[in-house]
């Protein structure tokens, strides 16, 4: 199985940014671990702070892998063009979030990409990821 995990602005700095919300732990670190815990499952990552650049990621895997996780991070709330990009590929895609986005302010609330996904997964911390993996 080849998935693909694709990371929003700001998740660059996981480890780093707000601790309280998303933890102590680097992506890099997580990854590498989510990895071993799935040796059969081929895991791939991009990570881009720019909407456009998610977009072209998006339809460059949307047709060759099995699924794509995708925290779209901010995005997640005003992206009409992802939300567009999510339709227009054959290879579904699971909406993830490290916090619970329905516990913090009101505009997180709000998911343009939701109903364009498989499904959606938050609150879990990085373990996100990990049942987004399990549930391909």
């Amino acid at each position: 199985m080849k998935l693909i995990i694709i990371n929003g602005p700001n998740l660059n700095l996981l480890g780093v940014r707000e601790p309280s919300v998303y933890g102590n732990k680097s992506f890099a670190d997580y990854l590498e671990e989510l990895r071993k815990k799935s040796p059969a499952v081929q895991i791939d990552y991009f990570q881009s702070n720019v909407e456009g650049e998610l977009i072209n990621k998006l339809h460059e895997v949307g047709f060759s892998y099995d699924g794509i996780i995708l925290n779209a991070g901010g995005y997640t709330h005003t992206s009409v063009a992802i939300a567009d990009a999510i339709t227009a590929i054959k290879t579904p895609v699971i909406e993830v979030h490290i916090s619970n986005i329905y516990a913090r302010e009101e505009f997180r609330h709000n998911s343009l990409i939701a109903g364009k996904c498989k499904g959606s997964i938050s609150g879990f911390g990085l373990d996100s990821y990990k049942l987004a993996v399990e549930s391909f």
